[in-house]
Formats: C-alpha cells, structure tokens, sequence
C-alpha cells in the first residue's frame, strides 16, 4: 500500500479506454459544485484512479483552471484514504473522474468540505457491495 497522502502517477486516471467507459457506463455523484463519475474497473494496478476537470467554457483563463484543479486534487489526495481502505478490504478497484460544475473560483474551504461528502458518500457505496469470497 502506497503512504497514505500521496498522489502519484500511477493514481492519476490516464487511460482513455477507462475515461470513455466511464462516461458512458459510469453513475455518477452530485454536492455542488463537485460531480463524481465513477465506475468500478479491474484493469488497474492500484485500488482507486482518480481524474480531474474544469470547464474550459465556464473559466476562459487556463491560470483559473488550473488553480481550481490543485484544490481539487489536493483535497482528494488529503481525504482519499477511508475510501482506499474499502476498496482495499473488498479487493475493488474504482476510476473516478471529479469535475467542478461551478461558475465562480472556490477556496479550498469549501472544495475540501465538498470533495469530504463526496468520498464518504462513494465509500457507502464501496462498504454496500457484498465481500469478496476468500
């Protein structure tokens, strides 16, 4: 198991495979002004992939994008571990895709709240599915 506040490369959701069929077969989580699509994989090397995105539409600055993307990713590295660990117990792996919906730049206050009742409502949904039969 990786240390416990890490982000690293092989945790980014890269694979354009996996981000197509996650948008297409994928349900998905809504606390405003986060969207969580997410679909449970078994082609990953590690328990939980996690991508990031802005509406290029909704921010014409890349500098805002981009700022909006390291809260996001930043509050997902520092709150992801309750849901590694149920991944890790039910022997699941899990992509997910965050993207921000809102319309006006957020502080980290409250993209950290946001991105906390996120992770807690898809670690329900990790605990509900029955164990791996050992």
């Amino acid at each position: 198991m990786p240390a416990k506040f890490t982000l690293g490369k092989n945790e980014r959701l890269k694979r354009r495979k996996i981000i197509e069929q996650l948008f297409a077969e994928g349900k998905s989580i809504a606390v405003f002004p986060l969207r969580v699509n997410f679909i449970f994989v078994t082609s990953l090397t590690v328990p939980l992939q996690a991508g990031f995105s802005v509406s290029a539409r909704t921010f014409k600055r890349a500098a805002d994008r981009n700022r909006i993307k390291r809260l996001m990713r930043e509050a997902y590295r520092l709150q992801k571990g309750l849901l590694y660990e149920s991944l890790h117990k039910k022997q699941q792996q899990m992509a997910l895709f965050v993207i921000y919906t809102g319309k006006e730049l957020p502080d980290y206050k409250t993209v950290s709240e946001k991105t906390g009742v996120v992770l807690n409502k898809l670690t329900k949904v990790v605990n509900e599915i029955p164990a791996p039969h050992a």
